[in-house]
């Protein structure tokens, strides 16, 4: 079974993904899969070819206002984001991203729509 947080994540996808004949610009949100448990190798394999602990969950990749893009990371419950994750954040957060932490599916959907200015 998959953790609540990753089924509101999916839900935000599944929102972006019906939205996208209307708002082309959702197609352009994806998921960083960071998170999870994986054998030592494959941990490995993936610290090598690039992957950071600590980098939110979704971007999307389109500018808007005065951001370069905007990144999400999806929280559940009491969780909050670690040490790692803040510094993530504040350091895109400097360089021009969008940055929220959305404890739910409906908050997320609702800072892409307010992000992309969709009423």
């Amino acid at each position: 079974m998959k953790s609540r947080e990753a089924q509101e994540q999916a839900i935000v996808i599944s929102w972006c993904k019906m939205q996208e004949n209307v708002y082309p610009t959702l197609k352009n949100i994806y998921a960083i899969p960071n998170g999870g448990y994986r054998n030592k190798i494959e941990a490995h394999n993936l610290k090598l070819q690039g992957v950071k602990s600590g980098v939110p969950d979704l971007h999307l990749a389109y500018p808007s206002s005065c951001y370069y893009g905007l990144y999400i990371e999806m929280k559940w419950g009491k969780n909050k984001p670690t040490e790692n994750q803040e510094d993530w954040i504040k350091r895109l957060s400097a360089v021009g991203y969008k940055c929220e932490v959305c404890w739910s599916s409906e908050e997320a959907i609702a800072v892409i729509k307010d992000y992309l200015g969709i009423k």
